[in-house]
């Protein structure tokens, strides 16, 4: 497991690197996303990724790691949202919003680091492409909460959907990092 947690923190890194080359381009101008936005954003990435594996030609020049980083981001930024709330003005400093990002990344690090004990790294014989698959059904498990105002019966909540697909992208990117 300790090579594990090495190999979160590498993707971590990088994913992190771009959120912040970002904010200093955009400013937190995310903040204005309403969570079905980000859902959406998230969802469209997974089926590209999803395409991709299933086509052989592509007609854009960006494979499936930029696709997986984008969930990663975009499903902090959504647990951002659901702990902060959604404003009408990007409203957060480069610092605040690192410090942020930082906070959810440490959660669902420890999320995943008690999941891989409990289920003794099982995902490590998994295919990237069913790992693009779990994403998608989380997604539409999302979506499907959302579309109920958030009220679930038995399930668990969107928080721990968006905490499940950051650490299957996680998973996807370490998988094809360690086949190049």
């Amino acid at each position: 497991m300790q090579q594990t947690s090495k190999q979160y923190d590498e993707v971590i890194e990088k994913c992190r690197s771009l959120y912040i080359n970002k904010l200093t381009d955009y400013g937190s101008a995310w903040r204005i996303l309403r969570l079905p936005s980000l859902t959406d954003q998230i969802f469209i990435k997974a089926q590209r990724i999803r395409q991709l594996q299933q086509n052989s030609i592509r007609k854009v020049d960006e494979g499936e790691v930029s696709e997986f980083i984008g969930i990663i981001n975009y499903s902090i930024m959504a647990l951002i949202q659901l702990d902060k709330g959604v404003v009408e003005q990007p409203d957060l400093s480069t610092e605040d919003a690192i410090e942020f990002y930082d906070k959810q990344i440490a959660i669902t690090k420890k999320l995943m680091e008690d999941k891989n004990h409990d289920y003794g790294e099982a995902w490590r014989d998994m295919r990237v492409s069913s790992l693009t698959d779990l994403i998608l059904q989380k997604l539409l498990r999302v979506k499907q909460i959302e579309d109920n105002k958030g009220k679930t019966i038995v399930s668990e909540g969107i928080d721990a959907n968006y905490q499940d697909m950051i650490n299957y992208a996680v998973f996807a990117l370490i998988h094809i990092n360690e086949n190049f």
